[in-house]
């Protein structure tokens, strides 16, 4: 089953921005680039710069955000509609210090001394490592929505009338058709990419008569070969698009309507096997006890939770985790017959090792296929 998707005007254009607190991040109200993940020099200057982060002092509390890029669209609404709401309740003004980079290079810096005080990620692996640090000391699933404030499912984009006849995963891997993907070593949504088309190719096996990981890895390595360009992070990834770069792009769901939403001529093509997504969030214990500001930030977590950030988010493309408000957005998605989570995987951890670990799935792809 192929299926075709394309949306109508509906928002403005989505761009990333982070904040210079980092080489990566954040510390100020004025937003720049993303860039990549600090160095050892960079991240001694975030801890310097973020232990001065001010803590609730009269009218006044500060909340350190450190996002994946993809969501900042959806923040620029939220976090308004929250300080709105903080103020009305308590009196108190809510100020914001926000970086958005690839997930994988967030986690990085939180862990390397980037105070954050809350990290919406894009996989689940990113906020494991932050806890595998010590600086998670709660546990960040134990709410009926397991964590998880988002979804959205690995799609594939391509430009208006679909020149390349894209209709599944298999069309990726013919001659002269260029793809586009982050890099899973700083991009979380590349996981999720990747896992898409492995799981796709494990799924096509199995119809066949029988579930054949060689099978998966040679679909993956096939399309590896027609990859144009490996950018940082899903929003980098999108913007070489929007550059007119590249056949066709590896991306989520979300992201496509947002674009298609702002007015690009492309087409949403969802294969016939892909897999779900689930975008987690997280309050970091260690730095909010530094900066005394829990009340404040745990409120703002359960904001996201609310049927306002829900709408906002599902405007932008998501799939809510509030289920009245899937319900009202339920007629903008199609979810393909052979969609598939996580868990038909083995799980992050056995992913992890077993597809992105060294000498794992993807490493060998890499260095039978060169370098991009």
């Amino acid at each position: 089953m192929k299926n075709f998707k394309s949306l109508g005007l509906i928002t403005a254009t989505l761009f990333t921005a982070s904040i210079a607190l980092t080489a990566c991040g954040s510390g100020t109200s004025t937003k720049t680039a993303s860039s990549p993940a600090p160095s050892a020099a960079a991240t001694t200057a975030a801890t310097a710069a973020a232990s001065t982060t001010p803590k609730a002092d009269g009218g006044k509390v500060t909340i350190t955000l450190g996002a994946y890029s993809i969501v900042k669209d959806s923040f620029d609404q939220i976090i308004p509609k929250f300080k709105e709401e903080w103020k009305k309740k308590t009196g108190q003004t809510v100020e914001f210090q926000e970086s958005y980079v690839a997930s994988g290079s967030q986690a990085t810096a939180i862990i390397q001394g980037f105070e954050a005080d809350i990290a919406p990620l894009s996989l689940e692996g990113d906020i494991q490592k932050i806890v595998e640090k010590g600086l998670i000391t709660h546990d960040w699933k134990n709410n009926k929505y397991k964590g998880f404030i988002t979804g959205s499912i690995a799609a594939i984009g391509v430009r208006e009338g679909n020149p390349k006849g894209i209709k599944d995963w298999a069309d990726l891997t013919k001659p002269g058709v260029e793809v586009l993907i982050p890099n899973p070593s700083t991009s979380g949504g590349a996981k999720w990419d990747i896992n898409a088309v492995y799981g796709a190719g494990l799924k096509a096996s199995e119809a066949a008569g029988k579930q054949d990981p060689a099978a998966a890895k040679d679909l993956l390595a096939k399309i590896y070969k027609n990859i144009k360009v490996l950018d940082k992070s899903g929003a980098d990834s999108l913007t070489t698009f929007d550059k007119g770069v590249g056949d066709a792009i590896i991306t989520y769901e979300n992201e496509l309507v947002a674009r298609i939403q702002s007015g690009k001529k492309y087409v949403e093509v969802i294969p016939q096997y892909t897999t779900s997504i689930e975008n987690p969030v997280a309050l970091i214990d260690k730095y909010v006890d530094k900066h005394g500001n829990r009340e404040v930030v745990q409120a703002f977590l359960d904001f996201l939770y609310t049927p306002d950030a829900q709408k906002v988010f599902a405007d932008k493309g998501f799939r809510s985790v509030l289920p009245e408000v899937a319900k009202l957005y339920e007629k903008n998605y199609t979810t393909p017959a052979g969609l598939f989570n996580i868990e038909y995987l083995g799980g992050w951890d056995k992913v992890n090792k077993e597809l992105y670990g060294k000498g794992a799935i993807w490493e060998t792809i890499l260095a039978e296929g060169g370098a991009k």
